[in-house]
C-alpha cells in the first residue's frame, strides 16, 4: 500500500513537472531605436550575423510597425492595445493597465524584465513588481540614468537597479554584459519550469559610444558627456547588439531549451539622428519620432526550434498590439477579453499555418500630450502594405512615396486606391468613436 501511495505521488509529480514543460518559454527581445533596414538579413550592411542566423533558422517578418518612438511602442507592445484607449504621457504605463507579464505570472511563469524601464521614473519604483515581474534589472527605474554631474550611466559604469537595490559599483563594466549576464543566470535558475524573459534592450539608443569590441572602449570612462555622443560608433553599438543576443541564443543551447522557447526580437521605432544606414536599395536615412515608415517600420523576427519552418519569410501586417495575444495563445494563457485588446496573434503565421486576416494596422500618435505647444495633437492613420490614410484625409501609396512627398488626389484614384482608400477608412471610423482621456 505503501508503495503504490509512492507510485501515485511520483507519477502525479511527474504529470504535473510534464504539464509545466509543455508551456513554452518566452524571450522577447526588443532593440532600442533600430528600424527594419539594420538587419543584413533585411538588406542593411550593418553586422548582425546572430539576428540573421535566427532569421535563417526561424520567421522574418517583412510588415512590423512599432509606433515612432518609446514609450507609445512599450505601452502598446505590453497592453496588447492602442494608445488611445490608455495612453497617458511619455515616460508612464498606467498602473491600471494589464500586461502580458501579470498574465503569465498567473499562469505559473517565472518572470524577468531587464534593460530598460522608463515607466513612471521616481514615481512609483514598485512598478516592475506591480506588473507581474519577479525579477528585474534596469536602467531608469528610480533615477533619470545619470549621475550627480550629469553623465550619461547607460552604458559604460552603469547605474541600473537590480530587484529594487542600486548598482553603481564602477569596476569597468558594460551594462549589456551585465543585464545578458543576468538574464543567462535566471534562464538556468528556472530551467524546469516555464519562464518569460522581457528584454527592452538599452542598445541603440544614443549616446551613441563606444563598445567593449571597439578598439577606443575605455573601461575607466565614467558615462558620456553629451546626449548623442558620436555617430561613428552606431555600427558598432549595432554589431555589439547582436554578439549579445548571440550570447542569449547560445545560452539556450547548452541549457538544451531551444525547442522549448519561443524567441521574438523586434525593435521600438526607427534609428535616431543623424543615423544614415546603408543598404542594397540606397541610403535609409533616420525617422525616430517620425510618422513616415522610417520611423514605425521595424524588424520582427521569431525562432522555435522544431516548431517555425526555417528561413520562412512573411509578408503579413503586424503591429505592436498583436504581441499580447500572440504570446498568451502560445502559451495557452487566457487574456482579458473585456480589456478591448486591439491585437490579433500571430502565432499561425509563427508556425506557417495560415496568412493573417488582418486588413490594416491602426496608429495614434501623440507622445507628449502635456507639452503645451502650438499643433501638438494626436496624429492618427490606417496602413497595409502599401497605402496609408491620416486622419486629416491625406492618402499615400507609401511604397512608392517612402518619405509620404505627395498625397494622391482622392478624385483621381483608380479601382485599387479606391479600394484600399475604402477599406482603411472604414478601419478609421472604427476607432474615431473611442475617445481618448486625459489621465493625469
Amino acid at each position: 500500500m505503501v508503495r503504490l501511495l509512492i507510485l501515485l505521488i511520483f507519477l502525479l509529480f511527474n504529470f504535473s513537472c510534464s504539464q509545466e514543460r509543455s508551456k513554452p518559454n518566452i524571450i522577447l527581445i526588443m532593440a532600442d531605436d533600430l528600424g527594419y533596414e539594420c538587419l543584413n538579413v533585411n538588406g542593411g550592411k550593418y553586422q548582425t550575423p546572430n539576428l540573421d542566423k535566427l532569421a535563417l533558422n526561424g520567421i522574418r517578418f517583412e510588415n512590423c510597425h512599432s509606433q515612432p518612438i518609446c514609450t507609445p511602442s512599450r505601452v502598446r507592445i505590453m497592453t496588447g492595445k492602442t494608445n488611445k484607449k490608455n495612453y497617458v504621457d511619455f515616460g508612464i504605463l498606467d498602473k491600471k493597465e494589464v500586461v502580458f507579464s501579470q498574465l503569465l505570472k498567473k499562469n505559473g511563469y517565472k518572470t524577468l524584465i531587464a534593460g530598460k524601464w522608463q515607466l513612471q521614473l521616481d514615481k512609483t519604483p514598485d512598478l516592475p513588481k506591480h506588473f507581474g515581474f519577479d525579477e528585474h534589472i534596469l536602467w531608469q527605474v528610480k533615477t533619470k540614468g545619470r549621475d550627480s554631474t550629469g553623465l550619461d550611466k547607460r552604458y559604460v559604469n552603469p547605474e541600473l537597479e537590480i530587484n529594487g537595490e542600486k548598482y553603481e559599483e564602477n569596476e569597468g563594466k558594460y551594462s549589456t554584459d551585465l543585464i545578458v549576464d543576468y538574464i543567462n543566470d535566471f534562464m538556468s535558475r528556472n530551467k524546469e519550469q516555464p519562464f518569460l524573459v522581457y528584454y527592452p534592450m538599452i542598445l541603440t539608443h544614443c549616446p551613441f559610444d563606444p563598445t567593449p569590441h571597439s578598439s577606443d572602449w575605455d573601461p575607466s570612462d565614467m558615462g558620456s558627456k553629451t546626449y548623442k555622443g558620436d555617430a561613428k560608433y552606431f555600427p558598432d553599438m549595432v554589431s555589439y547588439m547582436d554578439h549579445s543576443i548571440g550570447r542569449i541564443v547560445q545560452e539556450l543551447d547548452n541549457l538544451k531549451l531551444r525547442e522549448d522557447t519561443l524567441i521574438i526580437f523586434t525593435g521600438d521605432n526607427g534609428t535616431d539622428s543623424p543615423i544614415v544606414s546603408e543598404t542594397i536599395n540606397g541610403e535609409i536615412i533616420w525617422g525616430k519620432g517620425r510618422t513616415t515608415d522610417n520611423g514605425t517600420h521595424v524588424p520582427l523576427i521569431a525562432s522555435w526550434k522544431g516548431k517555425v519552418k526555417e528561413g520562412s519569410v512573411n509578408s503579413s501586417l503586424v503591429d505592436f498590439s498583436d504581441f499580447l495575444p500572440t504570446i498568451c495563445e502560445a502559451t495557452g494563457t487566457d487574456f482579458p477579453k473585456e480589456s478591448y485588446v486591439d491585437g490579433v496573434s500571430f502565432l499561425p503565421q509563427i508556425l506557417g499555418k495560415n496568412q493573417s486576416n488582418k486588413k490594416f494596422i491602426y496608429s495614434w500618435y501623440f507622445p507628449r500630450p502635456y507639452i503645451k505647444v502650438e499643433d501638438n495633437n494626436p496624429i492618427e492613420w490606417t496602413r497595409n502594405e502599401s497605402y496609408k490614410l491620416y486622419g486629416d484625409g491625406r492618402f499615400f501609396n507609401v511604397k512608392n512615396d517612402f518619405h509620404e512627398k505627395t498625397p494622391l488626389n482622392k478624385n483621381e484614384l483608380d479601382d485599387s486606391q479606391t479600394k484600399n482608400y475604402n477599406e482603411l477608412m472604414a478601419g478609421l471610423e472604427v476607432y474615431k468613436k473611442i475617445k481618448w482621456e486625459k489621465s493625469l
